[in-house]
């Protein structure tokens, strides 16, 4: 996958307070994501990312 800081991810599962769009922060072994909705970051491992990416919408 050709994921970049500044992309915005689209997941399958939404966030718990209902968005599904993320903007990525930081790569490498671990993903840091913030929600755009509610602002929360979040460290999420690379291999759960790329298992729940719906789209990504690059910038």
């Amino acid at each position: 996958m050709d994921i970049k800081v500044g992309d915005v991810l689209q997941m399958k599962k939404n966030h718990p307070c209902g968005e599904n769009m993320f903007d990525v922060l930081r790569i490498g072994m671990d993903f840091k994501i913030r929600c755009k909705k509610c602002g929360r970051e979040v460290m999420v491992p690379r291999k759960k990312i790329e298992k729940n990416i719906k789209k990504i919408h690059e910038t």
